[in-house]
């Protein structure tokens, strides 16, 4: 037995009560991490890792989080260092702002804002589908090309691009699909839907912490 196996790694969902988290839930349950659903009237107990899941408007969900003074408990687990996952609009919330329905204020953990795509009629808003993540730093060679699934209406854009994990193209306009820092890896797919190569990106989770 690998001592993955016999130690599970402690993973809490943030429930933003505005997305479906049951599909990230089973997926990290069934590739034998250790769940919680954590709402936003808890403390954020010892996990190994934080995860922001969502699908939703960054405008709602920061609203919420305020609202509960969750944003205070997210800083305070980032400072102490632990690792963070973040997934989609999960993603775009840990940046300094949105231009969502206008501008609003993020988690400001990672420097950089989150953009709509250019006005152009041949582009078709949202971006929902598969697509290839491309430009992957030298450890994830191996993800190059591999299809993932995306439904999103903007995109982040951070400051630093040597954070920048990969990159992916949707209609000659290129855009920053995941994220990885010291204690951060972020995307802007949703690896839990995104069939084997998902899988093996969630499984892989435990090499970061």
């Amino acid at each position: 037995m690998s001592e993955f196996k016999k130690n599970k790694i402690r993973v809490g969902i943030v429930d933003l009560n505005i997305h479906n988290l049951f599909s990230i839930y089973h997926c990290l349950n069934n590739l034998n991490y250790k769940v919680s659903v954590i709402n936003l009237n808890e403390k954020i107990k010892n996990f190994d890792i934080l995860l922001l899941p969502g699908v939703g408007s960054f405008k709602a969900a920061m609203k919420l989080i305020k609202k509960n003074n969750f944003h205070k408990k997210i800083l305070d687990y980032s400072y102490k260092d632990k690792f963070i996952v973040a997934i989609c609009l999960g993603m775009q919330l840990l940046f300094e702002e949105s231009e969502e329905f206008g501008k609003t204020k993020g988690l400001n953990l990672i420097q950089g804002s989150v953009k709509n795509f250019p006005k152009n009629k041949n582009l078709i808003i949202p971006h929902v589908g598969w697509n290839k993540i491309i430009d992957c730093k030298k450890d994830h060679k191996h993800l190059n090309n591999k299809d993932f699934y995306f439904i999103h209406s903007l995109f982040c854009k951070p400051k630093d691009e040597k954070i920048i994990l990969s990159n992916t193209i949707y209609k000659n306009i290129k855009f920053c699909s995941s994220i990885l820092t010291k204690n951060i890896l972020a995307t802007q797919f949703h690896p839990e839907k995104s069939g084997k190569w998902g899988l093996k990106f969630i499984k892989n989770l435990k090499n970061y912490i």
